[in-house]
Parts: C-alpha cells; structure tokens; sequence
C-alpha cells in the first residue's frame, strides 16, 4: 500500500494555503455547488472524505445536513474544526482524522450521500482508488450517492503552462503523460497526485458497484482562466454561470477541465 505520509504533511505544512483554494478557483466551486443542489435531497446524513479545512463541510452543516467529516491531515481537520467552533457548527459535523482506504472507523451504513472530494487524486495506485470506492459503497445506503473529483491528466496543463512553464523541462513530464503520475524514484515532496484520463473514470466506479448519472468538468471552457470567472458579479456572473453549468458534462469539453466530478449512485 502506498505511504501517503508525505501527501499528509504536504497539507499538514499549510492549512491556510488549502483553506483559500476555492476562493482562487471559484467556477469550481460554484459548478460543484450547482451539482450537488441538483442531486442532494433537502435533508441528508452525508460523509464527506477529503473534507480539509472544511469549505463545503460548514456550508452542509448551515444547510441542516448531518456531515461525518474525514481527512488525512491532521492539520486541516484542525483546522476545519476551528472554524465549525466558531460558525457554532460544531455540533453536527463530526470530525475524524483518517486514510480514506481505511474507514474502519466509520460504521454507519446509511449514508444518504459520499462526498469524496480529493482522496481519489492523491492515490497512484489503482488499487487503492477502487478500495476507496468500495469502502465509500457499503456505507451508503441503497440508493444513496457519491460524488467523486478527480483530476484530469490533460486538463490539467493550461495550469502548468500558465504557473509552472519550467515544468516542461522536467524529467517527470514523460510518466505523467503515459501513467498520470510522478516516476516512481521522483524525490518525494510537494503536491504528489495521480490524474486520470477522462475514459477511465466511469469504469472504475462500475467496478465498485456504481451507476453513473453524470460526469461534469467544473471548469469547462476556461483552462486556466480563472480570474475572469472570480472578476464577475451579480446577474453577469450568474448567466456565466447557467451557461457554463448547461456545458459542463458536454463530451468535447470535460476532459479540457482541470476538475472533473464524477456524480453516481449505489443501486
């Protein structure tokens, strides 16, 4: 099994930095909240894996959703508890410090929904992305649904062209365009994922048991461009937003997404 301590201390480091994330990529956000306003029932029990320092975690909770709330880094569980505390929160969301291929210590199985919203792009290793999936399964209810991020291998290179152009010289740029991933001698620090092709993301949560209902980029149409997206306001942005949402799951557009959302249910 792959030792994901340095993936842990990567967010361990800096809780602040992922804290800010979604404020830097805010389509993101905001076509993922689209998507589970769509699909979520007006009261649930929801698991979130990959919850971090907790930016949709809190807004469950002020929405009346009961959240089991669980990720690898101990720093931004913390974190994420510091700021239920003091939103007055903290009584429905429970906190737990975890690998998500072992949720050992989460029994319930009458999940009404799993939001696994990071844990499948920090797995190299196949296998362990379709344990996750297979743990995530037998704690939903039947019926219940996963939403599940990932990130897209190509999708991904208006970012590195943009903010890491130097990347191109790197001696793991031929891995990561035939395996999605570091070589397997890289020297280990910073930000270690694995991204996936956009054809192999519905066969690996048929393999653990789900139905797909939808498989969406949440960037569609804008690369790296983010902050043409966050200068808007008011009706403009919310007619961007319409648009982009009505294009979002288009075939010719997911896999130039950086974020893609995988949307499925357990039958």
């Amino acid at each position: 099994m792959d030792d994901l301590s340095d993936i842990a201390e990567y967010y361990n480091t800096d809780p602040q930095h992922e804290a800010d994330r979604l404020d830097r990529h805010q389509l993101e956000l905001d076509l993922t909240w689209r998507y589970l306003e769509r699909h979520l029932p007006s009261a649930a029990k929801i698991l979130e894996i990959g919850a971090a320092t907790g930016r949709y975690t809190l807004e469950l909770a002020r929405r009346g959703y009961t959240v089991t709330a669980v990720d690898l880094s101990a720093g931004l569980v913390e974190h994420c508890a510091a700021r239920l505390a003091e939103a007055g929160l903290a009584a429905r969301v429970r906190l737990v410090v975890a690998d998500a291929r072992d949720l050992s210590a989460i029994t319930e199985t009458d999940y009404d929904a799993v939001l696994l919203m990071g844990p499948l792009y920090h797995l190299m290793l196949e296998a362990d992305r379709l344990l996750v999936l297979r743990q995530v399964y037998a704690r939903l209810r039947p019926g219940g649904l996963i939403f599940s991020a990932l990130i897209s291998r190509y999708g991904i290179l208006g970012d590195l062209i943009r903010n890491i152009p130097d990347w191109v010289d790197d001696p793991e740029v031929a891995s990561f365009m035939v395996r999605g991933r570091r070589p397997d001698d890289y020297p280990p620090g910073g930000f270690r994922g694995y991204f996936a092709r956009v054809e192999e993301i519905i066969p690996l949560h048929a393999a653990a048991g789900f139905e797909t209902l939808t498989l969406a980029g949440v960037e569609p149409a804008i690369s790296a461009d983010d902050e043409s997206y966050n200068r808007l306001a008011g009706p403009q942005r919310q007619k961007w937003l319409d648009l982009l949402e009505a294009v979002s799951a288009e075939p010719t557009l997911v896999g130039a997404s950086r974020h893609l959302l995988y949307i499925g249910r357990r039958p």
